[in-house]
């Protein structure tokens, strides 16, 4: 195992079996987000993109929770008083923290997994939301938490989570404000796996190494497909999809797949 440098403790970044584990570490705060924890996020997605060993990234949290979203006490702090600043600074700002997180996420190269030891709230319900696939412990489930503070959401929830479930049951989940348990969140298809609370970061590391061991440039263009695929009109998405099937062939890694298939031998993927 090595780690990558992201700058803070608060964003910890860990590589084994091409998988980068990212986490999310302010248990005591149930790893709400700070301004250190954004940085780090965004420089460790930039080196787990940028490293050709890095196949596939698990998004979790440390200790019992995914992510509490916003630090309410310091968004509190910074809004009181004759210092607040002007909302036009305020809307650009987030703007650009939600660009550099669930955006950043949602955009990145490699398949992204989200894994939940706990409860993803508010702003980090919306990065659970951002990644490809999510897992969960027992104890998981997402509130969006917004309303309860008198707040309309942010990070891209509302766009995630109706493309999930369905623009319905997403405004409902909003307007009441209720947690998406365990159960429920499987049977939407939210949650990919239930996996045991003991163990879960070993049974976490196995569950993506598996999806590691693809060929990682089929990998990265699937994805491409599945979210183009979510804007694009079926005659368009049919288009980019061949462009990317012959991309594809081209590479050493489907060579090698297609005489291991007519050898009937196991081929090891490496990337090119």
């Amino acid at each position: 195992m090595r780690s990558l440098d992201t700058g803070t403790e608060e964003l910890i970044c860990t590589v084994a079996d091409h998988v980068a584990t990212v986490t999310l570490n302010r248990p005591a705060k149930r790893n709400a987000m700070s301004p250190e924890l954004l940085d780090g996020l965004s420089r460790a997605l930039d080196l787990t993109e940028e490293d050709a060993d890095v196949r596939v990234v698990v998004l979790t949290g440390a200790g019992s929770a995914f992510c509490a979203g916003g630090d309410v006490s310091r968004m509190g702090a910074h809004l009181q008083g004759a210092g607040a600043p002007p909302v036009d600074d305020m809307v650009r700002s987030l703007r650009a923290r939600q660009e550099g997180g669930t955006l950043r996420i949602f955009d990145h190269a490699k398949p992204t997994i989200a894994a939940l030891p706990g409860p993803a709230a508010g702003a980090g319900m919306g990065v659970a939301l951002a990644c490809d696939l999510r897992v969960a412990a027992p104890t998981a489930a997402l509130v969006p938490a917004f309303g309860a503070i008198g707040l309309s959401g942010d990070w891209g929830g509302s766009w995630l989570l109706a493309r999930l479930i369905g623009p319905g049951r997403a405004k409902e989940v909003f307007f009441t404000g209720r947690r998406i348990e365990l159960e429920e969140a499987q049977s939407l298809g939210i949650f990919n796996r239930i996996l045991p609370a003991q163990d879960f970061g070993a049974a976490v590391q196995a569950y993506a190494a598996g999806i590691a061991q693809g060929a990682p440039v089929a990998l990265r263009l699937m994805k491409e497909n599945h979210n183009r695929n979510m804007v694009l009109p079926l005659r368009d998405a049919m288009r980019e999809e061949a462009a990317n099937m012959v991309k594809a062939m081209q590479t050493a890694d489907h060579r090698r797949a297609a005489a291991a298939f007519l050898t009937k031998s196991e081929v090891v993927f490496e990337g090119d």
